[in-house]
Order: structure tokens, then C-alpha cells, then sequence
């Protein structure tokens, strides 16, 4: 399988000069950390900790853990040479999250990645109001009271905002082009007491009328329960699915795609891993974000700045992805201006 790739740089501009590092001596504890836990404990006084709390499983997340060593090592910190990192996982249990950022806490961690769900950093917030924490998450960190500002957070929170509810309006825009024929498109969310639930559910509603199309929506109650949407879909007459940024749904993505290619029904994904594994699209802020999120935050702050010092950024390019193989299979016909706006096409 050829890739060809035609990437557009993903920019995020922070300023200030980093100052000299003070945080060795809050950080008793370490961990010889693999990525996929991070429960070995080492005494490395010398080495600040820092935390990664994620409310999915390691398995379903190695492109993250990668990035983010990545973005650490370009700011001038390699893993077990001078910094340790704790990974705790939830495994898609988010009632583990507050315990999991308590113990992150107490280590203590010089500074807490919150990645993920809305409840990863919400978890975190609630666990320390000292410790920096940087979150990368799919909301608006000020409608929902984590930082004062984008421009000068004001506290212990920073990070990146994913722009995931907005995003969705796009999503279905793009996905009417890939299958114009498509005049009722469905959209595949997560259970009605997830945080985000609302958000994503009036966002995709109210860009479904402005492109004159109806949206059928239907929930996954559990990560085991998405045979009964699809059901719907087929029987609601949906021509394409619009597959919601909720966390399973990551963990769950080989179902989602062999329940969308069984029912030959065009999709489009919150994540390029996704279509990697054989999905037709995405369109998303891309696996750079755990990059950036160690550079220019992580690496930062373990250098001296304050997280209340460092704006809040959002992306500022998106990267659209197709599977010309999947698109072949559904007998469809990418538009040349499609192809020609692609990122990334797997051919």
C-alpha cells in the first residue's frame, strides 16, 4: 500500500524564552515508564515527573505516547535520561479518572497532562490547583471555567483546545461532498450523559440545516452497543455516518469500521487512526497536536514558565484525510477538488 502525503505544517506560536529549569527538586519519584504504564517506581531526584492521565487504554493510543516523546525530546528532555514520565490509563473506565489524577498529584508530578475526554482534565483540576497542568481536550476551556482566557489563562491550566464540537459542522460538510448523493446523513454518538454530548449533538443539527440535509442521530450507549445505531441508520435511509469524537470510540474503532463497510455506508472520522485502519476519511487537528503539547508546553513549563503565562492555543490547520482504497470500495468517485485540498491520501 502506497501513501502519498502532502502535508500542510501545523503552526502553533507561543512566546516568552524559556527560563532556567527549577523543578528538579519537587520530583522524588519517577517511573521507568514503557508507555504502557507507568506503576515502576525509581528514586531519580534529579528528574522532574511529569504525569499523562488519558481516559483510554495504551493499546489505542501508541501514536499519542509517541508525539508526545517526540515533542519532549525536541524541548531537550529524553525519557528516563532527565525527565520520568507516570502514564495512568483508565482504560475507558472515566469513573477511575479523579483516583488516577490523585496519584499523580501525590507523587508529586511537576506537571499533569490531561489528555482526551472532558473528564481527564476535569479529573485533574479537581485532584491539584498548584501542579501545571496542560490539557488537550475537545472543549472550550473558558465556557467551562478551567482558565480566566485563552490569552492569559490566569492559573495552574493551559494547553491546547481541540475545537472537536466545531470540527463535527466541517466533518459533515466534507462528507457531503465525498457523498453528495446523501441527503440524510446519520450521526453516531456517544451515550446522552456524556459531558460533551450536547455540544456535539446541536452542533452537527445546526450544520445539518444549513446544508439542507436531515440528521438522524443515534447513540452508543456502551462500547459494546453499536450494532443496534447502525441498524437505525440503515433503516432511517442515512447515506453517509458522521462518527463522534467520543473516547471508546477510539478503542472501538475496528467494530466501527467493519459495521460501516458491512453496511457500505460512507464515514467520516474524528481521527486519522481511524483511517489508517481502513475509513474513508477524517478531518482533524492531527497526531501533531501531542507533539506541539510536549514542545511548547510540557518542555516550556519544565523549564521555568508559568502554565498561567502561556496562552491557550487552538490549531490553526486541519489536516483532511482519504482512503482512496475505501472510496473505491464504496464505489465512489472522490471530487477533484476533494482530492486536491487533501493532507494525506492513502491510496
Amino acid at each position: 500500500m502506497a501513501i502519498r502525503i502532502r502535508r500542510r505544517e501545523f503552526i502553533l506560536t507561543l512566546g516568552g524564552a524559556a527560563a532556567a529549569w527549577p523543578l528538579a527538586a519537587r520530583a522524588a519519584l519517577a517511573s521507568e515508564a514503557s508507555g504502557q504504564r507507568g506503576d515502576s517506581k525509581a528514586q531519580r531526584p534529579s528528574m522532574p515527573v511529569v504525569g499523562f492521565l488519558h481516559p483510554g487504554s495504551p493499546a489505542a493510543n501508541r501514536y499519542v505516547v509517541t508525539a508526545f516523546r517526540q515533542g519532549l525530546a525536541e524541548a531537550g528532555y529524553v525519557e528516563g535520561r532527565n525527565v520520568a514520565i507516570e502514564f495512568r490509563w483508565a482504560d475507558n473506565q472515566l469513573a477511575r479518572l479523579p483516583a488516577l489524577a490523585a496519584d499523580l498529584a501525590g507523587l508529586p508530578a511537576a506537571v499533569i497532562v490531561a489528555a482526551g475526554a472532558l473528564a481527564s482534565p476535569l479529573a485533574a483540576k479537581n485532584a491539584t490547583s498548584t501542579i501545571p497542568i496542560v490539557l488537550a481536550s475537545g472543549f472550550d476551556p473558558v465556557k467551562r471555567g478551567f482558565v480566566a482566557s485563552l490569552n492569559r489563562p490566569g492559573g495552574n491550566v493551559t494547553g491546547l483546545a481541540l475545537l472537536v464540537t466545531e470540527l463535527q459542522g466541517k466533518r459533515l460538510e466534507l462528507l457531503s461532498q465525498m457523498a453528495p448523493q446523501a441527503k440524510t446523513i446519520a450521526y453516531l454518538a456517544g451515550p446522552p450523559n456524556a459531558l460533551l454530548f450536547e455540544e456535539e449533538t446541536s452542533d452537527i443539527v445546526r450544520a445539518g440545516r444549513v446544508l439542507g440535509c436531515e440528521i438522524v442521530v443515534a447513540e452508543a450507549r456502551s462500547s459494546f452497543e453499536f450494532e443496534a445505531p447502525f441498524e437505525t441508520f440503515v433503516e432511517r435511509g442515512a447515506g453517509a455516518v458522521v462518527v463522534g469524537s467520543f473516547p471508546w470510540f477510539f478503542e472501538r474503532r475496528a467494530q466501527i469500521l467493519g459495521l460501516a463497510a458491512r453496511h457500505k455506508i460512507p464515514a467520516t472520522y474524528p481521527s486519522q487512526s481511524f483511517v489508517y485502519e481502513g475509513g474513508l476519511m477524517s478531518y482533524s487537528a492531527g497526531r501533531d497536536v501531542f507533539r506541539q503539547l510536549g514542545f511548547h508546553y510540557v518542555g516550556q513549563i519544565l523549564k521555568g514558565v508559568k502554565a498561567s503565562d502561556l496562552p491557550v492555543q487552538q490549531p490553526t490547520k486541519f489536516e483532511l484525510m482519504i482512503n482512496l482504497k475505501t472510496a473505491k470500495a464504496l464505489g465512489l468517485e472522490v471530487p477533484p477538488a476533494l482530492l486536491a485540498r487533501a493532507d494525506e491520501v492513502i491510496e
